[in-house]
């Protein structure tokens, strides 16, 4: 008769199967430590890097039009590892939606809010850490990317108008060139009669970001500001399918720009992301508004 004794043996003769190697909490921090400095020199880097190329920094805007709820170093991390990239989320994300990463495919970092922590000057601070992130592309369901739907041209223009903060009118005696304008005094938008839709959108845009920057205090400046408003107008125009092809140009560095420090340039990326996120906000709403309002009663 065999015996099954042997079993019992190897049960306690064999090594256990976990690590013996004991965690090392300092060495994580460490490597924690290294990535948040990369990541924080690759954010640096790139705003340099933007504001000296005309190229890049049009790269950028056309990041931060897809990802507009994105903060401005994230964007210029995304621009910096996957400037390509169209819809992304982390690992887990993408598995809870039945979706996997392909084999080899390295991922690249963003920055998400960790704990808050209290400064020398007694105001609170946020800690952020680097976060692996995975664009469609270097999924399963790549070949599956949804096709945006846009409204139409008529839609588009009555959602840009909605709720501005200064009112519009047609005004029959702009300068020569000039399709509108913002006036400071007068708190309002003058437009040109007999636009076609693209054009109206693009110099509606651009005054609309003028309006947005004009807080009412010495902070504004209508030539200041013109480049800012210039870029807000080609990422919304970018974000709503509006041409830009023929109408705006960045083969230069930006002038505005090239002299500042990288902390210097984030802020004023953040004067064009706040401007813009305050329009598209408003043009969202009015279309998700309709989007409900289109919607069949349910059979009763």
């Amino acid at each position: 008769m065999s015996s099954f004794d042997d079993l019992f043996r190897q049960e306690y003769e064999q090594p256990a199967t976990k690590s013996d190697q004991a965690f090392d909490k300092e060495a994580w921090k460490q490597q924690k430590r290294e990535q948040r400095e990369m990541v924080y020199c690759l954010i640096d880097n790139m705003a340099v890097t933007i504001a000296q190329n005309g190229a890049k920094f049009q790269g950028y805007l056309d990041v931060q039009s897809r990802f507009d709820r994105y903060s401005v170093a994230n964007t210029l991390l995304i621009l910096a590892q996957k400037p390509s990239a169209t819809r992304i989320a982390d690992f887990d994300a993408w598995k809870e939606q039945g979706v996997y990463i392909r084999k080899k495919e390295s991922g690249f970092y963003i920055l998400e809010p960790g704990e808050e922590y209290q400064r020398n000057d007694g105001t609170t601070g946020i800690n952020y850490n680097p976060k692996k992130m995975f664009d469609i592309s270097q999924t399963g369901n790549a070949h599956k990317r949804e096709t945006p739907t846009y409204p139409d041209d008529r839609t588009r223009i009555k959602a840009l108008m909605d709720h501005t903060p200064v009112p519009i009118r047609i005004c029959e005696t702009l300068p020569s060139g000039v399709n509108a304008l913002y006036s400071s005094e007068a708190r309002e938008i003058q437009i040109r009669r007999g636009m076609d839709a693209g054009s109206i959108f693009r110099a509606l845009s651009q005054e609309l970001a003028h309006a947005e920057m004009d807080k009412g205090d010495q902070s504004y400046n209508r030539t200041e500001h013109g480049f800012h408003a210039y870029c807000v107008s080609y990422m919304l125009c970018k974000q709503y399918s509006v041409e830009t092809s023929s109408f705006y140009h960045f083969e230069g560095a930006p002038q505005e720009l090239s002299a500042l420090e990288p902390q210097e340039i984030r802020a004023e990326l953040s004067v064009m992301k706040e401007a813009a996120n305050e329009i598209s906000g408003r043009i969202n709403r009015m279309l998700a508004q309709q989007r409900q309002q289109k919607r069949p009663e349910p059979e009763r």
